[in-house]
Parts: structure tokens; sequence; C-alpha cells
């Protein structure tokens, strides 16, 4: 009788890991056709619709529009020979642009985001909420805001549709008056 040569481990393992793959199909297999041929599942629902009455509409600023704006902040900076971040923000506070300037400092950019968050949160420019710290000093306790000069809203009929933050200046009205310029190129 001739011997017959074991398999090599390697085999071994590939068979065991073909006949299971096999057996798992066949099991998920049966499952997925019993559960597909149960009548005791309830129907899907249908998409229910919001009555027109139980809806809000708001403006949002275009992303074409927020880097026109971020663009003209950085511009207006650059022409003063700073450097400086630009973020603007949409009503909701999400980031829709941010802008690094070459030579701007690495904590611009989160600043500057922060400003633009505040502005639009409280429509007014950070420099008037930094006013109002002396009467309620909690209020830089709110996550994600920055109470520092350099953010300024912008508003479509009296509500505020966006935020622009500005970062890096050597000080906070400067850093203003360029997140203004930006504010300023939406007017137009």
């Amino acid at each position: 009788m001739p011997s017959r040569k074991k398999p090599a481990r390697r085999t071994r393992v590939l068979l065991g890991g073909a006949a299971l793959a096999v057996v798992g199909a066949g099991v998920v297999g049966t499952v997925a056709a019993n559960a597909a041929d149960s009548t005791d599942a309830p129907p899907a629902a249908a998409p229910m619709a919001a009555r027109g009455g139980e809806l809000t509409q708001s403006t949002h600023l275009t992303l074409d529009a927020a880097t026109k704006a971020a663009r003209a902040a950085v511009d207006a900076a650059e022409k003063d020979g700073r450097h400086v971040s630009v973020a603007v923000v949409d009503r909701n506070g999400n980031t829709l642009v941010t802008l690094r300037g070459d030579g701007a400092g690495p904590q611009s950019y989160e600043s500057a985001e922060r400003k633009a968050f505040t502005a639009v949160s409280w429509n007014a420019p950070t420099s008037e909420l930094v006013k109002r710290l002396a009467q309620a000093p909690n209020l830089k306790d709110i996550p994600g805001t920055l109470f520092l000069a350099g953010g300024t809203p912008v508003t479509a009929k009296g509500a505020p549709v966006a935020g622009i933050g500005v970062a890096g200046a050597p000080s906070g009205d400067l850093d203003e008056r360029y997140a203004q310029a930006g504010a300023e190129v939406l007017g137009r």
C-alpha cells in the first residue's frame, strides 16, 4: 500500500477556511430566506411629510459668497502687511470657509473660527460682546466661543446668516476691521 503524504499546514488552513465559508453562506442564506418569507413582519412605514405650518425657512450664505468674503478679509490684511486667518461660518455656526494667510500664526486658525461662531451666535461684533462680559462673565465658558475683538456678523433682513472671524493681526481692532472688510464685500 502506498503511503499518503499528509497535506501541508497551509493547505489544511485554506481547505478549512473554504469549508467554513461554504457552511456560513448556507446558514446566512437560510436565515435570509426565512426572514423574507415571514408574514409576521409589519410592513415598512411610509415616510411622513411635515405640514407647512411645522416648517421654518432660513437664509444661508452661499459657498461662493463666503469665499468672496474670506478672500476680501485676507486681502485687506495683506494690504496692511498683516498675516491673518479668516473663517466664515453659516447661520448655524458651521464653518463654510477658512483661509490661513501666508505667515499667519498657528493659533489664528482656530481663533478665527471661534470669533466667527461667537459673532453669528449673538448677532453682534465680538468687540461689543467683550463689553458684555463685565455683566455676565460666565459667557466666556460657552463652548466654541471666543470673546475677543475680530468677529462680525453678516445679516439679511435683520437676521444673522453668517459670521466672519479674523485672527492674527497685532490687535483685535485690526482683526475686526478686516472681518468688516469681508462683510462689506457682500453688501455690494
